[in-house]
């Protein structure tokens, strides 16, 4: 029970420790080795001899808080001394605490330091002899350790007790260590963001101007119907309004050509001015007698073909949003 009593104030003491710098910051080992006992006659008066080497080992537990440094705890027992001379024995046991100072030389080999206390009860009994006493020693100690994988580790160590309760005691012994993992934390993966295009089309706008046999003149009362272009324009300033001219057959296809440019920059000025616009958002070009929309063989049909028509081009309108990708 007394011994009990003795780990639990250090396995408290370690399970404070936070922020563990390895993979595997927990570990727990067991330790078994060779104690040796000097300066016996401090603890134990009136005996004259004893056996001061005698088998030694224990248990302990970790926590890796950086890849150097490490707190450690546990139990160990440092041997049972037959007492000469009396037929009785010397028992030293308690409680280790260390801070675990390490050097790695390699991938699997470190060298380390301990220096901490030793919380100890030892008694001496037999005839004539009944002593006892608890306290706390300083202890050190060297060793290195051989990692065979990242869980399973060996050690080979020296430690030194300084005046448990009078007495000396040295430990040397090997260790076996298991090593685990804090539980690993939940991580949220960061959102994955990708670009979405979206296009919005806007329908051309068109609007055909009539003109008389042989004029360039613009008839009256047209420029209401110019309101959707100038919205268009409004709305869109990278947009612009062609103009194109027509005529009938009538005459020479050079005289037409002249003629449709005629009609066309016409109607392209009316527009410009009345939409107070510059020249390169109003095109105009002239295509002659090329493309007619009726038979030439007819008056109606002629009629129609002396023309301009008004074009506000489909407008694309790109729109690049980010969203998550599934």
């Amino acid at each position: 029970m007394k011994k009990i009593l003795l780990i639990l104030p250090l396995a408290l003491a370690i399970s404070t420790a936070v922020n563990a710098a390895t993979d595997n910051p927990f570990y727990a080992g067991a330790r078994v080795g060779v104690s040796h006992i000097s300066n016996m006659g401090k603890a134990v008066t009136d005996v004259t001899g004893f056996n001061n080497d005698n088998f030694a080992g224990g248990v302990f537990l970790g926590y890796q808080i950086t890849p150097w440094f490490a707190v450690e705890g546990g139990y160990t027992h440092l041997g049972n001394a037959k007492l000469k001379d009396v037929h009785g024995s010397y028992e030293a046991q308690g409680a280790d605490l260390v801070g675990k100072f390490s050097y790695s030389l390699n991938n699997n080999i470190d060298l380390f330091l301990k220096t901490g206390s030793y919380y100890y009860d030892w008694n001496a009994i037999g005839a004539g002899v009944n002593k006892s006493d608890t306290g706390w020693a300083a202890t050190a100690g060297v060793g290195a350790e051989y990692f065979i994988n990242k869980d399973i580790s060996t050690r080979i160590e020296y430690q030194y007790y300084n005046d448990v309760g009078g007495v000396d005691i040295h430990f040397g012994g090997v260790s076996f260590v298991y090593h685990w993992g804090a539980p690993a934390p939940v991580i949220v993966p960061e959102p994955v963001y990708i670009d979405q295009v979206t296009v919005e089309k806007i329908d051309a706008i068109t609007l055909t101007v009539p003109f008389a046999f042989d004029s360039a003149s613009i008839t009256t009362g047209d420029a209401k119907h110019l309101i959707p272009f100038e919205e268009r324009l409004n709305a869109h300033p990278d947009n612009t309004i062609i103009i194109v001219g027509h005529t009938d057959s009538t005459g020479s296809e050079e005289y037409n050509m002249t003629l449709s440019k005629q009609r066309a920059e016409t109607v392209a000025k009316e527009i410009r001015a009345h939409l107070n616009v510059g020249a390169n958002r109003v095109l105009s070009e002239g295509r002659g007698e090329s493309d007619p929309i009726a038979s030439n063989d007819t008056e109606e049909g002629r009629a129609a073909n002396r023309r301009v028509d008004i074009i506000a081009p489909v407008i694309e309108i790109e729109t690049v949003t980010q969203v998550i990708a599934e």
